[in-house]
């Protein structure tokens, strides 16, 4: 099942804050923690407005709802950060469950506890509605500080119970990992995005030989 954020454009006035290169919208979110593995990870999401910015690039939620929710958020910040703590706890939730698969091994049993919790949550928004003919989740309520979860949640769950969940992937580059969908012709996809490291591991492989051919035999 395709992500509900998938295949729409998007108007916006505002640049996009996120690299949004996994194909699906549930994997994106996972990646709003960079270089995971190393010393030093980068936090993408430091306030609730970085969720509601989130939610803006994907398309799951309207320029003028990320307005409202951030002048919200600036008159009830205890109600937003506990929000932006739910949406790291998803987060974490769902990369366990994801990087366990991934590694062919059991998702933890309480990671998918928690996950089931947040889609139930999800659930209890959402209503099936007609548009241009065709059938598609809506969730109600957008200017709930939790709204930009629960379309995650949603994507998590479809893609874990699709087909798709074998085209789950890594990046090849061990300073990146960032997950991503390989819907590529013939599933070899390595890197997260080949404009960077792609290129950067082009780039260094290109040095070493460099390197090599300038030593003397």
């Amino acid at each position: 099942m395709p992500d509900i954020y998938c295949g729409k454009k998007i108007q916006r006035r505002r640049p996009p804050r996120f690299d949004l290169v996994a194909g699906s919208l549930c994997l994106d979110f996972l990646n709003t923690l960079d270089d995971r593995f190393s010393s030093k990870p980068k936090e993408l999401l430091k306030s609730y407005i970085d969720l509601a910015r989130f939610g803006e690039d994907t398309g799951i939620l309207k320029e003028l709802e990320v307005d409202r929710l951030f002048t919200r958020s600036q008159t009830s910040p205890d109600a937003a950060q506990h929000a932006l703590s739910d949406a790291i706890e998803l987060r974490e939730t769902m990369y366990a469950v994801f990087w366990a698969i991934v590694n062919r091994k059991p998702a933890p049993r309480a990671a998918l506890t928690t996950l089931n919790h947040f889609v139930q949550e999800a659930a209890q928004h959402a209503q099936l509605v007609e548009v241009s003919g065709r059938f598609e989740w809506k969730f109600e309520d957008a200017l709930n500080f939790d709204a930009p979860l629960w379309p995650i949640a949603r994507s998590a769950a479809d893609l874990l119970a699709s087909d798709q969940l074998a085209l789950v992937r890594p990046c090849a580059s061990r300073t990146c990992l960032w997950l991503f969908l390989d819907t590529s012709r013939n599933h070899r996809r390595r890197w997260c995005d080949m404009t960077k490291c792609g290129n950067r591991a082009k780039f260094q492989r290109f040095y070493r030989r460099k390197k090599k051919a300038c030593i003397p035999p």
